[in-house]
């Protein structure tokens, strides 16, 4: 039996296979990232390579998790519950090869402020001059990437960007049926936490605002 299929059969018990399950791995994902398609009668299921050096029971839960969201049901399984602990724990393992000195200051200023130095400094990178995602922590690589709007904007309000990533990395989610809650309650109340967390909220707001109409006077000289 594939592991595909057993997945299936594991999560679905109460229904005949009426697909043709198809799993391929694929060196263009970046570690641990997969994800599902369905067209006709074909369900394909496209993986990292790191994915073969990992336990089947944990490769299942993947597979179930993928089943969940491409069928919108409301599931779960021991094997779902491993891959989570998997997910939550992989952050362990993951080499750090990139530290952007900038950000590193960042997060030893936060780190040593708000978490007494217990967090391990995690991959630290710019991303895009994005106005819609400020900061995001990716599980599967360690990474946090912060937007560059916030690259001359000051240390207050770049901690303030470091500490709701950082959030993420030390609460993890919380998994529920087919999704996974990232701002718990839990989370809402230690954002509020960082220092001047009003203010902080209003700077970046006007941050993006301004870095808006600069984008548009630029385009309008054009």
């Amino acid at each position: 039996m594939s592991i595909a299929k057993e997945a299936f059969e594991k999560l679905y018990p109460e229904k005949t296979l009426k697909y043709k399950l198809s799993l391929k791995y694929s060196a263009k994902f970046k570690p641990y990232n997969a994800n599902v398609k369905k067209y006709q009668r074909i369900i394909e299921f496209s993986l990292s390579p790191k994915w073969k050096e990992v336990s089947p029971e944990i490769v299942i839960g993947l597979i179930q998790v993928l089943l969940i969201k491409l069928f919108k049901t409301k599931k779960h399984t021991i094997n779902t519950d491993l891959y989570n602990s998997f997910i939550k724990n992989l952050h362990i393992s993951i080499p750090k090869e990139h530290s952007d000195p900038i950000l590193l200051e960042s997060f030893n200023r936060v780190n040593e402020k708000y978490f007494y130095s217990l967090i391990e400094a995690p991959n630290l990178k710019w991303g895009s001059h994005s106005r819609r995602e400020l900061g995001s922590y990716n599980y599967h690589t360690d990474t946090i990437k912060v937007s560059r709007i916030f690259l001359n904007s000051g240390n207050e309000i770049l901690d303030y960007i470091m500490y709701h990533e950082l959030l993420h990395k030390k609460l993890k989610f919380q998994g529920k049926s087919a999704r996974n809650y990232h701002h718990t309650s839990e989370f809402k109340v230690e954002e509020k936490q960082f220092e001047n967390y009003p203010e902080m909220e209003k700077r970046i707001a006007e941050l993006i605002r301004k870095s808006r109409y600069r984008s548009f006077l630029s385009g309008f000289n054009q």
